[in-house]
């Protein structure tokens, strides 16, 4: 299907500015997908806060409770026992010194960084290199942590993270267009009861406004919250 002539069917069965239960809006998304690649299904949540304030950002992790499959490469900053407890639970790069100085070489065969809190004050060193990429460890992502083991089994499940933007939105991916209907629903049930869970005590009023969704290449579709929530 050519996409003007996918964009014209697109405008044809949806209305502009129309708020769609979340399972209307699901099959609306699973019906102009892609047939030649699993596109990912994205949602746009805009929150009841003053994104200018630091006390009002919101920044987290969670495992969904559906996870597409990823081969995510992981570097752990760690000495002593625990760079062979990080090894055994399958962290593709280990080590202090020497892997702080490989990325300062400009070596960064890995996806995902991990630390313990010991190491931290080592790999502060690398915030200009790391930080911009998105994979500077951090204790609010799960990142910087003493049981290694344990933060490399979340990561390789597949966690995501979400945080807000300047406007005051998060925009996370909740899983691939070929997960049924139904498990996309539980995810987007599950994320926005954890970011419910977020709310500062400063924001007041309705806290998730309204939330979109979309798949790689399909339509922004305005969802109810009350159908889901």
């Amino acid at each position: 299907m050519k996409n003007s002539k996918k964009q014209k069917l697109i405008k044809e069965e949806i209305k502009e500015k129309t708020i769609h239960k979340l399972e209307e809006a699901l099959d609306i998304s699973k019906k102009f997908a892609s047939k030649k690649f699993d596109e990912s299904l994205d949602i746009s949540i805009i929150l009841g806060i003053d994104a200018k304030k630091s006390d009002q950002q919101i920044r987290g992790v969670t495992s969904l409770p559906k996870m597409p499959k990823k081969n995510i490469r992981i570097a752990v900053f760690a000495e002593g026992d625990d760079v062979e407890k990080a090894k055994t639970a399958g962290a593709e790069i280990v080590g202090g010194d020497d892997l702080i100085d490989m990325i300062k070489k400009g070596e960064m065969n890995f996806d995902k960084c991990i630390s313990t809190p010991k190491m931290m004050v080592k790999v502060s060193s690398l915030g200009q290199i790391l930080g911009p990429k998105g994979l500077m460890p951090n204790p609010k992502l799960g990142t910087v942590t003493n049981d290694v083991v344990d933060a490399i089994k979340n990561v390789k499940l597949g966690q995501v993270e979400y945080k807000t933007d300047k406007a005051g939105i998060i925009h996370v991916s909740v899983g691939k267009i070929s997960f049924s209907a139904e498990e996309l629903k539980k995810n987007i049930e599950f994320l926005l009861q954890e970011i419910k869970k977020k709310k500062p005590e400063t924001s007041k009023g309705i806290f998730i406004k309204k939330f979109f969704i979309n798949s790689t290449m399909g339509p922004g579709l305005q969802v109810d919250p009350t159908s889901v929530m």
